[in-house]
């Protein structure tokens, strides 16, 4: 599928997504839109078996929302951008079981910094500018980032960056534990690969249903949680790959994984 506001890659098992909208890659209506297709596309492709999104050239993985395409709209207007544009990206990206690194440099802001809350990883480059400054414009983040934040760094912590408004660099965003690791700049993307190829070595079923039990039991009670654990831990341990892993184990071989 040819994109305009994105590039798709594939150096298989990984698939590449990049933000391209140079210098800074904001984030437009047609870039929401072709985000969703190249994730979908990736995600169907079963020789992909790890996804990496960031930004095309050497200033900003994202600067956040194109605020041309939203200005002036009314309330109903903009709850139908938000609704058909971020949020049913972000429900893709973050619902697919395939592991997702967002691998950020530079600016990595609003809706940028939003992109990268809903992968699995952030690894950030030593330049990386990180925020939600949405409040100094005199409005919100609408994307996610209210609600995702928070559960990587905390409330107290969260509320500081969205009610301040103020950037985070790439060691404050590791020390809250906003991001997994902070890399030079031109260790990046061998970074993100390395990692990415690690998780697409792992069984996909498995690595599916641990993501299905972090994200819904976020949202439960213990008791519950647990139970979903159980029920995934009974999926996991009679598949294909489970039963293929632990006879390995018992031989002492490499496990072979064919996803299923």
């Amino acid at each position: 599928m040819a994109y305009e506001t994105i590039i798709v890659e594939r150096e298989a098992p990984i698939g590449i997504i990049k933000l391209n909208r140079p210098p800074v890659n904001p984030l437009s209506v047609k870039s929401y839109h072709e985000l969703y297709d190249a994730i979908d596309e990736l995600d169907k492709d079963d020789s992909i078996g790890a996804i990496i999104i960031t930004g095309h050239g050497d200033k900003a993985f994202g600067a956040g929302l194109d605020v041309k395409d939203v200005m002036g709209k009314s309330a109903v207007e903009t709850l139908d951008f938000l609704w058909t544009a971020p949020r049913k990206t972000f429900d893709k990206l973050t619902g697919i079981e395939k592991p997702t690194i967002a691998a950020v440099f530079g600016l990595t802001l609003g809706g940028g910094c939003e992109v990268a809350l809903c992968c699995d990883f952030r690894i950030a480059a030593d330049d990386s500018t990180l925020g939600l400054p949405e409040i100094n414009l005199g409005i919100m983040p609408g994307s996610g980032a209210t609600q995702r934040l928070p559960r990587l760094v905390g409330m107290s912590k969260a509320k500081e960056m969205l009610m301040m408004g103020d950037n985070v660099d790439a060691q404050e965003a590791y020390r809250v534990g906003l991001v997994n690791k902070v890399v030079p700049k031109d260790q990046l993307m061998d970074e993100a690969k390395k990692w990415a190829k690690k998780l697409a070595s792992k069984p996909k079923r498995a690595l599916g249903l641990i993501k299905r039990c972090i994200h819904c039991g976020a949202d439960m009670d213990i008791a519950s949680g647990l139970t979903l654990e159980m029920d995934c831990f009974s999926i996991a341990f009679t598949s294909e790959d489970g039963r293929e892993g632990i006879n390995a184990f018992v031989e002492k071989r490499k496990p072979n994984y064919k996803g299923k």
